[in-house]
């Protein structure tokens, strides 16, 4: 796939070849969405893994028993934005993860794991819970719903919308979980998105990032 703008009848600005990658990353206009949809053999420079073994299969990220080494996004997001992707859980057990306005490096280093981002956690803790939380997924502060399982192999379309403090997540286009920040992550500590997994196996297709 080409990670980059492309808007229809848009003429992007310039592009340059990514070795070994065999993909193009597109030099885009400002203000225009950033798209992956994984169609090549290897995810490319953009993405920086901390240790988990994600790959592209036919077309997917695929990752399973990553333990919290979040696969970076090295693009880094807009305060404000719009996040758009297709998931889905190969595991009885749910437990889809991402993160997003995280540091762009950090991962676990024993089992015990405080993330530098927004956490937001689908079918969690055994497909008991979902939830938004700040940094740590175990805080008091996060939001949960626990009438929610996710269904092995379903795929589902999520929207995390960010406006300042304010964050909204959307399930197949259904008002799912808001969360709000009184201190918001901000500043390029808290500026990349990850994709995470603990033990299931998970899948990842149709990134799209917009402004807001």
């Amino acid at each position: 796939m080409r990670l980059g703008h492309t808007l229809s009848g848009v003429a992007l600005l310039s592009s340059v070849a990514i070795g070994g990658a065999g993909c193009t990353i597109e030099r885009r206009p400002e203000g225009q969405a950033t798209r992956d949809d994984f169609e090549r053999a290897e995810l490319g420079d953009d993405w920086r893994s901390t240790g988990g073994r994600y790959r592209i299969e036919k077309g997917e990220v695929v990752i399973d028993h990553a333990l919290n080494h979040p696969l970076w996004l090295r693009r880094p997001l807009p305060r404000d934005a719009k996040i758009e992707l297709d998931v889905w859980s190969n595991a009885d057990v749910g437990d889809i993860k991402i993160e997003a306005w995280g540091d762009g490096k950090s991962f676990a280093t024993t089992t015990s794991y405080t993330a530098t981002s927004y956490v937001f956690i689908f079918g969690g803790w055994q497909n008991r819970i979902s939830a938004i939380a700040r940094m740590n997924e175990h805080g008091n502060d996060r939001r949960t719903r626990q009438d929610f399982k996710v269904e092995k192999g379903k795929r589902y379309h999520w929207t995390i919308t960010r406006k300042g403090g304010h964050i909204e997540w959307l399930v197949d286009g259904q008002p799912f979980l808001t969360f709000d920040d009184p201190k918001p992550l901000d500043g390029p500590e808290h500026a990349y998105l990850a994709l995470n997994d603990w033990e299931a196996e998970l899948h990842f297709d149709n990134l799209v990032v917009t402004p807001l």
